[in-house]
């Protein structure tokens, strides 16, 4: 009989040797099976990958994704970052809010937590440098506020999350907002604290007041990015759309706004496009991948056995949930979140349906987990975005983060304690 254990071990290999993680993943399950079961494997995964990626709620994810890079391509965060700056200049910290408003609007388009903190940190970081605010600031205000990418609908872990627990992505999507926007909130909220208690972590001098003539053209700017938001959202919520359909809007809205700023060459395009299908391929090797290692541990019972094992432990719903807290950010140092959660969730899912906690409620405190370990060294993924825009070192920048992860972890007693947070729109 295989072993969690040993499944563990021969991952870990394959991932040791620079195995595509995608790869190693089904190469886990196929060793596997073979060892255990007499199974015609090649027949068997062919038939569950063709099956399993054709689900039609992952119809969503590539569109989502090719509306995040058009809107990459276009001057959206240049625009971004030229309409919130009249918007900050009273605000303690001024521009350094510029990071958690600007991650917090782009993850309402993106999906994705590394595309939403390298697009808004190439805009923003030599910006604030040259300004003279504080480069540690900068830096951790960035990484836990690209984590919202994650959150913020649409995001490309929900949308896994509900495909594979069959939980309705539209849920989720509500469930996101709130915790969302309380995150980037309480961000502004410590950014402001710090700089009123050592106003030299921003600029001495202060901008000079911006004009209500100003600030209407700032609102000018954004005001597109508030409108395909609001497109996207809104056909869904309404009911006039599926996730689905509403991608396609999406992708659409970043059409006519790329055409519209006049930044939507053939280049662009073309380079969108290309973009698009590399990630596009990469999320989906490592869905295919990880689809067929849950299937594969189906087949040896792994995960009806390691809920015997937890539930022979006796733990409390609370226990458990701070087990898992530990086990996912300890996870998420050496593997990426959309790694985490499709390998995983086969076996903790149950466990928490069986303690009482409700899925969607699961599926925000899983991205909360992952958004801390993506600020996490040695392989938190914002951490490493944020080094290739600064060129400082990771422990640098891991201590600059380590107040969000922090606020991260509170947010998670806030759930634990008020499991209403997550339903408060649905």
């Amino acid at each position: 009989m295989i072993g969690f254990s040993t499944l563990l071990v021969w991952l870990l290999m394959l991932l040791g040797a620079g195995v595509w993680i995608g790869l190693a993943l089904m190469a886990t399950g196929m060793i596997s099976l073979a060892l255990a079961r007499d199974l015609p494997i090649a027949k068997l995964a062919a038939f569950d990958l063709w099956n399993s990626l054709n689900a039609p709620e992952l119809v969503a994810l590539p569109m989502f994704i090719l509306m995040g890079e058009i809107l990459f391509h276009t001057k959206l965060a240049r625009n971004l970052f030229d309409g919130l700056t009249p918007w900050l200049d009273r605000i303690p910290g001024r521009l350094l809010h510029v990071n958690i408003l600007g991650c917090t609007l782009f993850a309402a388009v993106s999906g994705s937590s590394a595309a939403t903190t390298a697009t808004i940190g190439r805009m923003t970081l030599g910006e604030l440098k040259e300004r003279g605010y504080d480069q540690d600031l900068a830096m951790g205000s960035l990484c836990g506020a690209g984590t919202l990418g994650f959150l913020i609908p649409p995001s490309i872990i929900l949308i896994l999350y509900g495909v594979l627990s069959e939980t309705s992505i539209l849920d989720l999507f509500l469930a996101g907002i709130v915790p969302g926007l309380l995150l980037a909130t309480a961000y502004v909220v410590y950014v402001a604290l710090r700089v009123r208690a050592n106003p030299a972590l921003a600029p001495s001098s202060v901008e000079a007041a911006s004009s209500w003539r100003l600030r209407l053209e700032g609102l000018r700017l954004f005001a597109p990015i508030f409108l395909l938001i609001g497109a996207v959202l809104g056909s869904m919520y309404l009911g006039l759309a599926g996730p689905s359909e509403a991608a396609v809007i999406g992708v659409l809205g970043a059409l006519v706004i790329g055409t519209l700023q006049r930044q939507l060459n053939r280049e662009n395009l073309k380079a969108a496009l290309r973009s698009a299908v590399r990630t596009i391929s990469m999320v989906g090797l490592i869905v295919a991948g990880a689809l067929f290692l849950t299937k594969a541990m189906a087949y040896l019972g792994l995960p009806s056995a390691v809920a015997g094992f937890t539930a022979g432990l006796d733990l409390s719903p609370m226990m458990l949930i701070l087990l898992l807290l530990f086990f996912y950010v300890l996870l998420g140092t050496f593997l990426d979140g959309l790694s985490v959660v499709v390998m995983t969730l086969p076996v903790t899912f149950p466990l928490v349906l069986g303690a009482g906690f409700d899925a969607v409620w699961f599926g925000i405190f899983l991205v909360i987990a992952v958004e801390m370990a993506q600020i996490t060294p040695p392989v938190g993924f914002n951490l490493f975005v944020v080094q290739n825009l600064t060129g400082e070192p990771i422990a640098r920048i891991a201590r600059s983060a380590l107040p969000f992860f922090l606020i991260l972890a509170a947010f998670v007693v806030l759930m634990v304690l008020w499991p209403g947070v997550v339903h408060l729109l649905s």
